[in-house]
């Protein structure tokens, strides 16, 4: 045993324990750079599981419970030191369908921790019970530290559709990892074949008292509002929720595909002057932005009479403009996922929504095919994650086994856009300055 007396060997040691107490997160240590700004921190060619016991994974295996080729690793949340990702059971042979990993990385393909514990999932529990979660599509971590979880209850969408359970939100305490409460979405609310398919949490409020969530439905063209103060669900519709017949037509890597899947996007503004905030929204089949305000959608009263409050933002993105997922961080820049140009898009939403003012982050056709979801986590210097997944070649037949086919990728939000025409200016207006005078055509 030795000591290093230096000023680098004593702040790495205040910096170990700080992390261990939890007030300082660890260094990510990412598994390649190959997609700058990004750095991967994780990459796999198939998943697998933490189970208990190598007896418990080999009895899953010869049982059909678990089928790597059909683990799709699909939404992602992070929070704390951890990284949360969904695996819907799109296929049989999803054992567990929401799970954990270390933020710091340092192991390129590691195996994935079932959240809270298995228990909780199919790979454990009772196939019928619907006490514990089902098919989780996304995930949305309030700044309370709770983590609220959409369960479509639906397996096996792939091949012979399921409804075992009814859709729900399930929310967990970050803390403690224990279950706080499940809200079983109004049956009035599901329309044969909805899938909600996409959460944002909405709270002004230091102790999340004022908590609205705003949930897609993809497939029925949609959007629920669940207040939480007093459990009430109300449903819009609008036709700007619809696919774009013209944007349905999808290639990609030589696979064609038509999907006619609505409103899917979903990203909020930080809190305007006006106290108010914005979300911005499209469909997954169309090249369009579109917004409302967030004052009409928190009000129920508005259902039946609020349809032109929700606006267009301006331009469209163009040929193969498709986006999936979309995150603002604090400067007011949107990220994106152009799913049929393997990139990340971004606008500053403090400029008009015009193609000149869009900018992409990052190209790469081959660690950046399909970017699923993407998120802007809570730290006091943010960095946007973006989850990728090869879904349309998933869909189409089994991924290649030698191949990388799933990735988690991390940036920092500001150096994602230096340089880019996302480039914060202190001299542009806001955004609410930009709805609230009619700036957007």
């Amino acid at each position: 045993m030795f000591l290093i007396h230096s000023n680098h060997a004593s702040a790495a040691g205040v910096t170990l324990w700080l992390t261990m107490l939890g007030v300082m997160r660890a260094q990510s240590v990412p598994a390649d750079n190959d997609t700058p700004p990004f750095s991967t921190l994780y990459k796999w060619k198939q998943v697998d599981f933490e189970f208990p016991t190598p007896r418990h994974r080999r009895h899953a295996l010869s049982t059909g419970k678990f089928v790597p080729a059909n683990v799709l690793p699909l939404g992602i949340e992070v929070w704390g030191n951890r990284v949360w990702v969904t695996i819907p059971a799109w296929r049989r042979g999803v054992p567990a369908t929401l799970a954990t990993l270390p933020r710091q990385g340092g192991l390129a393909s590691p195996q994935l921790k079932p959240y809270p514990d298995w228990s909780f999932h199919r790979g454990f529990s009772d196939p019928k019970n619907c006490t514990g979660l089902t098919s989780v599509f996304r995930i949305h971590a309030d700044h309370c530290g709770r983590l609220w979880v959409l369960d479509s209850g639906q397996i096996d969408s792939q091949d012979n559709p399921k409804q075992l359970c009814p859709p729900s939100i399930v929310v967990f305490d970050l803390k403690t990892d224990t279950l706080i409460a499940r809200y079983t979405i109004p049956k009035q609310f599901v329309l044969q074949d909805s899938l909600f398919s996409n959460v944002v949490v909405d709270s002004r409020t230091a102790d999340c008292s004022d908590l609205h969530l705003y949930i897609a439905d993809t497939w029925r063209f949609g959007l629920l509002v669940f207040r939480e103060k007093d459990h009430k669900f109300w449903r819009f519709s609008n036709p700007l929720f619809f696919p774009d017949p013209l944007a349905s037509n999808f290639t990609l890597h030589g696979i064609n595909f038509q999907w006619t899947d609505g409103i899917f996007g979903l990203a909020l503004t930080p809190i305007d002057p006006y106290e108010e905030r914005i979300l911005f929204f499209h469909p997954m089949s169309g090249y369009r932005e579109f917004y409302v305000s967030t004052e009409v959608l928190r009000d129920p009263s508005r259902v039946n009479n609020s349809s032109y409050e929700f606006n267009v933002a301006g331009e469209s993105r163009g040929l193969n403009g498709q986006a999936s997922a979309s995150a603002v961080d604090r400067s007011g820049v949107m990220f994106y996922g152009l799913v049929s140009r393997d990139s990340i898009g971004c606008w500053n939403t403090k400029k008009h929504y015009k193609r000149r003012n869009i900018g992409t982050v990052a190209f790469n056709t081959e660690t950046l095919i399909f970017p699923n979801d993407i998120k802007v986590d809570q730290d006091f210097r943010q960095n946007l994650w973006v989850i990728t997944n090869r879904l349309p070649m998933f869909q189409a037949g089994p991924l290649d086994e030698e191949d990388y086919n799933y990735r988690i990728l991390y940036a920092d939000t500001k150096e994602a856009v230096r340089g880019t025409v996302c480039d914060m200016d202190p001299n542009h207006p806001s955004p609410a300055d930009i709805i609230h005078r009619g700036w957007l055509p």
